[in-house]
């Protein structure tokens, strides 16, 4: 097949699970609640831990970061599904799908390497508590967030510029929510298969090493945890980071599949499914997650906005 030679001038067409699906509008109107839904919440967490100075530690500043990360990974990509769809417009352009895949892997990279931070955080907190502002001192907090951003876009320009030079066959149809590495080389007339190891390889090192991490981190909050002599003291700890572990297996299982998995395990149905569970899903639940389990979180809310519009005997 030979190579399209005008993808530059006319880009790709999207074809994303709007377009597969049997209920099409029910579905657009429950992504756009979704987007809503993520836009307010983690606005208003944004809010909340920048203007309420008892939220100004470490865990929180964190938490803030993933939230802002959050609102940015949906904004990628849901407000051009919808408008698409409402416009019956699939196009994008060659330029417009190399920096949606640019900014979507920064911000899905940062996110990875946030939720391993975030994990030893909550490791120091119960594990080393006496020690816990010598190792989540705010320079060490600044200098975690600043790693997740820096490594993740060198490694989104990388995959980037990469995927983007291969040329691209006939068909323009990228059958996907949004512009990726594994459905985009689908698409390369070259032979892509050294490239796909090294797709692996980034995967497993953004992906499977920090989650090792995490899953070390509460092994030893798991045996810290059990060992204490207050149960009020252990439920606590349990609560927060099962809010935190919810969040992970939520993200991660989702980037596993997209980015470690070979491909004789993909489809373009299960990918769209996959994706929209990362992109628009997660980031909607994220704070709700995290805030609705937390009396700190809600007590800064009904502070920041000097009414109580939370129930009272909302739980820990």
């Amino acid at each position: 097949m030979e190579p399209w030679n005008s993808t530059l001038e006319s880009g790709f067409i999207l074809v994303g699970i709007l377009d597969g699906s049997g209920s099409p509008e029910l579905l657009c109107a429950t992504v756009t609640t979704l987007y809503m839904l993520a836009l307010i919440s983690n606005g208003l967490l944004l809010l909340v831990i920048t203007v309420d100075a008892r939220l100004h530690v470490p865990m929180y500043l964190l938490l803030r970061q993933l939230s802002l990360i959050d609102l940015l990974f949906t904004s990628v990509v849901t407000p051009n599904t919808v408008v698409d769809f409402l416009l019956r417009d699939n196009t994008i352009s060659f330029e417009g799908c190399a920096l949606q895949l640019f900014s979507a892997m920064t911000l899905g990279g940062a996110e990875e390497l946030l939720l391993a931070f975030m994990a030893y955080d909550r490791y120091v907190a119960i594990c080393h508590p006496l020690n816990y502002m010598i190792f989540m001192s705010p320079k060490a907090c600044r200098l975690m967030v600043a790693i997740s951003w820096i490594l993740a876009s060198l490694s989104a320009l990388g995959h980037t510029v990469y995927t983007m030079h291969f040329p691209f066959c006939m068909s323009q149809e990228i059958r996907h929510l949004l512009c990726e590495v594994p459905p985009l080389l689908k698409l390369a007339c070259a032979d892509t298969s050294q490239y796909e190891l090294m797709v692996y390889v980034t995967g497993v090192i953004f992906l499977l090493l920090p989650l090792s991490a995490i899953i070390t981190s509460y092994s030893l909050i798991l045996f810290t945890v059990l060992h204490m002599p207050s149960n009020e003291g252990r439920k606590k700890a349990l609560v927060t980071c099962s809010s935190h572990l919810t969040v992970v297996g939520m993200f991660y299982g989702g980037a596993t599949f997209m980015y470690v998995l070979p491909s004789s395990f993909h489809s373009p149905k299960q990918d769209n499914i996959i994706s929209v569970f990362y992109t628009i899903v997660t980031p909607a639940l994220n704070p709700l997650i995290y805030s609705l389990r937390n009396k700190e979180v809600i007590g800064a809310v009904r502070r920041v906005l000097g009414r109580h519009i939370l129930p009272a005997h909302a739980t820990v």
